[in-house]
């Protein structure tokens, strides 16, 4: 009687009746099964999530993938020559997931480097680096990861990306979201002056409703070698925003007024093909169409706490209908939420624990509260509402609970721009904010915005502003936090270079910023 193992091997060795008991895998599938790369994530000090999917036909159904469960070898090395393996197994890709691979490894070292790959029969995968944490009782002297997100196919390339997997001794990236958009550009894009231009490269397929649909997105998004590169080359720590679903969908909400119960299934596709794509652990498995513990925490020994929020799946509904508008009275709505009370209160007891040199809330939208007018003739202030400008109490209570910490930063995405500012409870400081830049998303963009001046006059706590494409970089001591803004000047066209922008240090125990 065969075993389930000799019964999966025997699926993926003699697939057909009469074939050599002896086949090479290639020749089997359609074309390379590791087409979409590998990626580690959500690491601990004793090991990470190693991802991989099979797709040997990326943009066929199912990837070109038999609908049978199939065993995946997997290894993990203390060198980048795999001479030493020092953890391996077996997993099963099933086609209810995609035929995506989540491997959480343990028994590692922690706050080192290891390497990994995967193999299927014949064929083997690319290699990956990743890497552990130390141990929360380490006292690490320093610490350098990145920031990323907003990674529009259609609005430029990936060479940001690029450049961020050439980046050395990175602990992490993280990724505040909208990996994919789900919608697919009906028209020109607008360059800075507002004139017509051509989108660089187009998205496949019709905009996301079905599982059917992300999976071709994020088989498209992850075709591109840049992006594969950045993947491979860093472990990552994934959140998702709104395009992973709809734009600045919020809960059971959706812009579009679709009923709650039709957009609930939308949602869970969405979801369903985030955590297939994402090296995430089995604890984000969505669970009734909804992923109920994306928000977690990490620890880089005493040296760094970081807690990653969830701000969509559990946000009460943009007032004043969304948008950029002025004051209408939701905004103060008592009972408006951009995070659950469950998160709150866990984020608040991670804050004031104490048990680290600087705390980080790593999340989606921007808590600073700007003016956004850009024209001196506007005569009232105008909000982001899909922000926490527009959820005043919640944002209120917690940066209150944040006076006399003097060691946050809040890093942030979703604007398309960089920003660097003071976050004030009861007008002091108490925080600082640094937002992201995007990937490629509003396309080539320049130093400013139009009416990034006037932004900047009626908004005194910004510092910082400018409109480039590219990512960030932190590094963490004892005594400062600095973040390099890292911009390339255009996405249109490739090989851009990359450089520092701007480089802003915080000084411990001192919400201030200081500008180079």
């Amino acid at each position: 009687m065969l075993t389930r193992r000799q019964i999966l091997t025997t699926a993926v060795a003699t697939p057909l009746i009469g074939a050599p008991a002896i086949i090479n895998a290639q020749s089997w599938f359609a074309g390379y099964p590791f087409a979409l790369g590998v990626t580690s994530g959500d690491p601990a000090p004793d090991g990470f999530v190693i991802w991989t999917k099979l797709a040997p036909r990326p943009f066929e159904p199912h990837g070109g993938m038999p609908m049978a469960p199939l065993p995946v070898k997997w290894e993990v090395a203390s060198d980048d020559r795999f001479k030493t393996v020092v953890a391996t197994g077996e997993a099963v890709a099933r086609p209810e997931l995609g035929h995506s691979v989540h491997v959480e490894v343990t028994g590692l070292q922690p706050d080192r480097p290891y390497w990994y790959r995967f193999t299927l029969g014949s064929d083997q995968s690319s290699r990956g680096r990743a890497r552990t944490l130390p141990l929360p009782s380490a006292s690490p002297a320093a610490l350098k990861f990145g920031v990323a997100g907003c990674q529009n196919y259609e609005d430029g390339l990936f060479t940001a990306f690029r450049h961020l997997a050439r980046e050395d001794d990175l602990a992490f990236v993280y990724h505040y979201g909208d990996f994919i958009y789900e919608y697919q550009q009906r028209g020109p894009d607008y360059d800075k002056d507002g004139l017509p231009t051509p989108q660089v490269r187009q998205h496949i397929g019709q905009d996301c409703f079905d599982l059917a649909d992300y999976r071709l997105r994020y088989a498209q998004y992850l075709s591109d070698y840049d992006l594969q590169a950045a993947r491979a080359k860093h472990t990552w720590f994934p959140t998702f925003d709104d395009h992973e679903v709809e734009n600045n969908w919020v809960g059971d909400a959706n812009w579009k007024d679709v009923p709650q119960e039709i957009f609930r299934l939308r949602r869970q596709a969405g979801l369903q093909a985030w955590y297939e794509y994402m090296p995430v652990r089995a604890a984000m498995l969505p669970r009734n169409g909804i992923i109920t513990n994306m928000y977690r925490e990490a620890r880089f020994g005493d040296l760094l706490s970081i807690d990653f929020l969830d701000t969509r799946s559990f946000r009460s509904d943009q007032p004043c209908d969304d948008g950029f508008k002025p004051y209408c009275t939701g905004i103060d709505d008592n009972k408006a939420q951009v995070i659950s009370p469950e998160e709150e209160s866990w984020l608040v007891r991670n804050l004031t624990r104490g048990q680290a040199k600087w705390n980080c809330v790593a999340q989606q939208v921007m808590m600073m509260s700007l003016d956004r007018r850009r024209y001196a003739d506007e005569k009232q202030k105008i909000y982001n509402i899909d922000s926490w400008a527009a959820y005043t109490t919640q944002r209120n209570r917690l940066l209150a609970k944040m006076r006399g910490l003097d060691n946050v930063v809040v890093l942030t995405g979703d604007e398309h721009q960089n920003f660097a500012g003071l976050l004030e409870s009861e007008g002091k400081p108490v925080a600082v904010e640094f937002v992201s830049t995007s990937i490629s998303s509003g396309g080539d963009g320049s130093d400013l915005r139009t009416g990034s001046d006037v932004m900047m006059k009626n908004s005194p706590e910004l510092k910082f502003i400018n409109d480039q494409r590219g990512y960030l970089l932190c590094e963490v001591t004892p005594d400062a936090w600095t973040t390099r803004f890292r911009v390339v000047d255009q996405v249109s066209t490739p090989g851009a270079p990359i450089r520092t922008r701007a480089s802003i240090t915080v000084p411990h125990g001192q919400p201030s910023l200081a500008i180079a």
